[in-house]
C-alpha cells in the first residue's frame, strides 16, 4: 500500500520530489490536485507523530502545513532558535509520503516579544494597546516587528529553503487587524504626502473646505476608519492595503533569497472580508488562497462558488484553499456540523473552480487553547471522528482525477466585475441599508452563472479582451484606469452591462462632476438624472417581464436616438413613474447596457438570459435541474466537467453525448444525482 500511494504522490506532485538532491527546475511547474490537513507537531509529543502521519497516510493526505503559530518553539528567547524539531516534523512527514508547506509564525507573537518590545503591539482604534494571549496583537507596520519576523522567516529559509519535502510557504496567517497608534498615522501622513505631493492638492480634491476640514500641515491629518472624511477613508482604506503588501514583502523576499523557485508562496485570505484590497496584497505571491468556512447552516453554493471566483480572479489563476470546514466550526452563533456527504461536495465545488488543493483545518483537537470545539478529522484521544472516511474517499477521488485536472484551469466567457474601493464607498454612506455591494455583485453572478457555467469574478482594470460579456453590480467609484479599460472594451467589441449606484465617484471617492456613469455617459447616450433609496416596492416591467425593485431605484434619461429603453418604473413615487429603468446601446459589434433597478430573483433571471444571447455567449448544457451544479475545467486538450447535487431529491442529468466517468472509468450519456452525489466527466 505504500508503494502505491508513494507512486500516486508523485504523480500529483511532479514537480515535487521527495528525496532526490538533485538539481531542481527553476521554472515553477503546477501541483496536481492535493489534498491536506493543518498539523500541529508542536502541540504534542514526537513519539506521537508517526500514528498521525500512519492515519494521514491511510486517508490518501499527501501535504501539511506546519508552523504558523509555532514561533514561541522556534524561537523560545530572542535570537535563540530551535529548529530540529522542525526538521523532525518535516522528515517524519517525509517518510509517510506527505509533502510540507511551511508556514511563517508572525500571526502569533511570542510572550517574550511583545513583552520587551511593547511598542509591537497593534493600538487598537480606541487607543489601548492589545495584550498578549490571543494571536494577530502586532502592529504590522511597526519597524521592530518587522524585523524579528523578518528574522525568524530567514532562519526558516535557511533551513527548509532547499528542502526537497518543503514544496512551499504561507506567510503569516488571515491578515485582519491594522494598528491606530501615533507611528502608523506618521507612515499614512508621509504616504500622503507621497501621494498628493502638495496640501493644496489634497485639500482641493477632498474638498476640505466642508465643515472646516481643510489642513495647513501634514501632521493635522488624522486616522479615520468609518466617519471622517470619504476621501480620508478611502486613502486609509489603500494605506492598509499597501501595508499589508510591505509586511507581506518584507518576509516574502527574504524567503525568496534562500528558497528554491519551485517552493511557491501564498497567504491564506478570507473571501469577501474587505479590511483591505487583495489585489493590492496578491500581486507579489505565487498564487492566491483562502480559508474556506460555511460556519453557521449549510452551503450557500452560489456565494461560496463566487468566493472560490473571486480569489482565482485575484492573480486569475488557480488558487489553493488553505484552510475549510471539517464539518463544523467553533467560533460561529450555532456551530452545526455540515450533513453527510456535504464535505466532500464542498471540496469539489473548490476543484470545480480552478482550486488545486484543499487542505481541512485542523487535523487532530488541541487539547487547550480558544478552537478547542472546532470540527477535526481526529479527535484529542488520536482515532479518527466519523468524518474521516469521507474525507479519505476524497483522497481515493482526487488520486483518481489529479491526472485528468492537471494542467486545467476555468476558461470563462463572462466576467463579473468586483472593486474594493466600490465596496468601501458604498458600505461607508449605504443610503439604503439594504443595499449591500456583495449581495449586488450574487444577484448578478447567480443565474449567470447558472446559464455560462462558469464566470470569472476579476478588477476593473484586469484585461478583459477575451469576454463576450461584462457585468459591473455597483461599481461605485470609476477611476480613469478603469474607465478607459471599460471604454476600450466595448469599443472593441465586447458587451459591458453596469448595474445601479456605478460610476456615483471618482478616484478620491468625490462625486463625480458627471452624471452616472460619469466617463462612460456619452458612450451610453444616457445618464442617471436622479437615484432613490426605495422604502417600497417600485413595479417594473419590460423585455425581461415584471417584476419589483425593493432597494434603489435611479431614473434614466435617454439623451441619444440610438439608445434603447429595456425596462420601465410602474406607477411608484410619481419621479419615478412610467420612467427607464434600464437601457442599452450598441456602439460598433459591442454594446453598453445600464440597469438602474435592483432586480428581484426572477426579472434578474430572465436578464440574465437576455445578456447572453445578446453577447454571444454560451453554456456547456442546454439545461440542468435545479440543484445540480456545473462546473467546467479545460486545458491541454481537455474539457472536464464536474457536476453536484446540492437538492435534496435525487436529480437525473441527461448529458449533450456519451462521456467518461473519472472516479468509475465508465462511460455515461445519463447520470443520476443523490445528494450531494459527485460525477466528475471528461
Amino acid at each position: 500500500m505504500k508503494l502505491r500511494v508513494c507512486l500516486s504522490a508523485l504523480v500529483l506532485l511532479s514537480s515535487l520530489p521527495m528525496v532526490t538532491q538533485a538539481p531542481l527546475p527553476t521554472a515553477p511547474r503546477k501541483p496536481a490536485l492535493l489534498l491536506g490537513a493543518a498539523w500541529y507537531p508542536e502541540q504534542w509529543p514526537e513519539s506521537r507523530w508517526d500514528a498521525d502521519l500512519d492515519l494521514m497516510e491511510a486517508a490518501h493526505i499527501n501535504f501539511v502545513r506546519v508552523g504558523e503559530f509555532a514561533w514561541s518553539t522556534m524561537e523560545p528567547a530572542e535570537g535563540k532558535y530551535q529548529l530540529d524539531w522542525l526538521e523532525h516534523a518535516v522528515r517524519a512527514a517525509e517518510r509517510h509520503h506527505i509533502a510540507v508547506v511551511m508556514g511563517t509564525p508572525s500571526a502569533a507573537p511570542p510572550a517574550w516579544l511583545t513583552t520587551k518590545y511593547p511598542e509591537t503591539l497593534r493600538t487598537k482604534l480606541d487607543g489601548s494597546k492589545d495584550s498578549h494571549g490571543n494571536r494577530q496583537q502586532f502592529d504590522w507596520s511597526d519597524p521592530k516587528y518587522r524585523e524579528l519576523a523578518r528574522a525568524v522567516a530567514e532562519k526558516m529559509a535557511e533551513r527548509f529553503g532547499h528542502d526537497p519535502n518543503v514544496i512551499g510557504w504561507q506567510i503569516d496567517n488571515e491578515y485582519a487587524n491594522e494598528s491606530y497608534g501615533a507611528s502608523t498615522r506618521v507612515q499614512f501622513q508621509d504616504w500622503l504626502r507621497a501621494k498628493y505631493k502638495t496640501l493644496d492638492n489634497l485639500n482641493a480634491r477632498w474638498t476640505t473646505s466642508y465643515w472646516s476640514e481643510s489642513y495647513q500641515d501634514w501632521r493635522q491629518i488624522p486616522i479615520e476608519a468609518a466617519n471622517g472624511n470619504p476621501g480620508l477613508l478611502l486613502n486609509w482604506r489603500q494605506f492598509v492595503s499597501d501595508t499589508w503588501r510591505s509586511y507581506q514583502k518584507n518576509q516574502l523576499d527574504v524567503i525568496r533569497a534562500h528558497a528554491e523557485p519551485r517552493q511557491t508562496i501564498t497567504t491564506n485570505m478570507m473571501g469577501w472580508f474587505d479590511a483591505y484590497d487583495h489585489y493590492t496584497v496578491s500581486q507579489d505571491l505565487d498564487f492566491a488562497s483562502w480559508d474556506d468556512y460555511v460556519g453557521t447552516g449549510q452551503l450557500d453554493v452560489v456565494r461560496n462558488s463566487a468566493t472560490h471566483d473571486l480569489t482565482r480572479g485575484f492573480l486569475r489563476k488557480n488558487f489553493w484553499v488553505m484552510e475549510t470546514q471539517p464539518g463544523f466550526v467553533n467560533w460561529s452563533k450555532d456551530n452545526n456540523a455540515l450533513n453527510k456527504g456535504e464535505v466532500r461536495a464542498m471540496a469539489w465545488n473548490a476543484v470545480g473552480h480552478g482550486a488545486e488543493a484543499v487542505e481541512y483545518w485542523q487535523w487532530r483537537s488541541a487539547l487547550n487553547g480558544q478552537e478547542q470545539y472546532h470540527g477535526t478529522l481526529v479527535g484529542a484521544d488520536g482515532t479518527p471522528v466519523p468524518l474521516y472516511d469521507e474525507v479519505k474517499a476524497l483522497g481515493v477521488d482526487f488520486e483518481k482525477a489529479a491526472p485528468v485536472l492537471a494542467g486545467t484551469t476555468v476558461e470563462s466567457e463572462v466576467a463579473v466585475l468586483q472593486d474594493y474601493n466600490s465596496r468601501w464607498a458604498i458600505n461607508w454612506q449605504r443610503h439604503n441599508q439594504a443595499f449591500d455591494p456583495v449581495e449586488s455583485l450574487l444577484s448578478f453572478y447567480g443565474p449567470l452563472r447558472a446559464l455560462a457555467g462558469s464566470v470569472d469574478v476579476v478588477s476593473d482594470t484586469a484585461p478583459l479582451g477575451r469576454y463576450k460579456l461584462v457585468v459591473a453590480p455597483a461599481l461605485n467609484v470609476l477611476t480613469p484606469e478603469a474607465a478607459k479599460n471599460l471604454e476600450a472594451y466595448v469599443r472593441g467589441g465586447g458587451h459591458l452591462v453596469l448595474g445601479q449606484r456605478s460610476a456615483m465617484k471618482d478616484e478620491d471617492n468625490s462625486l463625480a462632476t458627471q452624471r452616472q456613469p460619469g466617463a462612460l455617459a456619452d458612450l451610453l447616450g444616457a445618464r442617471v438624472e436622479q437615484f432613490y433609496a426605495l422604502d417600497k416596492t417600485a413595479p417594473i416591467e419590460g423585455q425581461w417581464g415584471a417584476g419589483e425593485d425593493a432597494v434603489w431605484a435611479e431614473l434614466i434619461g435617454v439623451r441619444s436616438p440610438e439608445t434603447q429603453v429595456v425596462m420601465r418604473y410602474g406607477k411608484s413615487n410619481g419621479w419615478l413613474d412610467g420612467q427607464p429603468a434600464a437601457v442599452t446601446r450598441k456602439v460598433g459589434k459591442g454594446s453598453m447596457t445600464y440597469i438602474g433597478a435592483a432586480l428581484d430573483a426572477q426579472t434578474m433571471k430572465a436578464a440574465a438570459k437576455w445578456m447572453m444571447s445578446e453577447s454571444g455567449a454560451q453554456g456547456v448544457f442546454a439545461a440542468v435541474p435545479d440543484g445540480v451544479d456545473v462546473a467546467v475545467r479545460s486545458g491541454e486538450g481537455r474539457r472536464v466537467v464536474i457536476l453536484t447535487n446540492y437538492a435534496a431529491d435525487t436529480q437525473t442529468v441527461a448529458l449533450p453525448g456519451e462521456m467518461e466517468s473519472v472516479l468509475t472509468g465508465e462511460k455515461v450519456s445519463t447520470v443520476v444525482l443523490k445528494q450531494y452525489d459527485v460525477v466528475v466527466l471528461r
